[in-house]
């Protein structure tokens, strides 16, 4: 009875590699993102609605100068591997450490316009680089 158990380790390792194998880069990065965010103790962007209060995590994929009304604005798009945020910083025309690539933590109150959701004046923390 004891061999079962072993017999199926194997195949399970040798399946899960194959699987990573004929996996896509990007797969494999929304994955990872998903396993972080789980990891982190935060919510799932696909998983936030309007004007919930959340702590999210995610890696910014943009980051654009983009003026709302007259007042500057930095933009920047977070993806965690379920669904984009657009994370925005009024009154800002750059952040140091905000750039592309970058992995973050925000927590604020998700606004929804145009079927996107997103996240003004977050408090954020930035990564370790040595995670990436």
């Amino acid at each position: 009875m004891s061999a079962a158990p072993r017999t199926e380790k194997p195949a399970g390792r040798f399946r899960r590699m194959l699987d990573r194998l004929s996996s896509s880069a990007e797969d494999l990065e929304s994955e990872e993102l998903q396993e972080d965010a789980e990891a982190s103790g935060c919510t799932r962007i696909s998983d936030c609605s309007d004007r919930q209060i959340v702590k999210v995590t995610g890696t910014l994929r943009t980051v654009t100068l983009r003026p709302r009304a007259g007042v500057p604005a930095l933009e920047a798009e977070l993806f965690d591997g379920t669904a984009p945020l657009d994370v925005v910083w009024l009154g800002r025309r750059s952040i140091v450490g905000i750039e592309p690539g970058r992995r973050l933590i925000a927590s604020g109150r998700i606004s929804m316009s145009h079927g996107r959701r997103i996240l003004f004046n977050p408090k954020y923390e930035l990564r370790p680089l040595g995670q990436e």
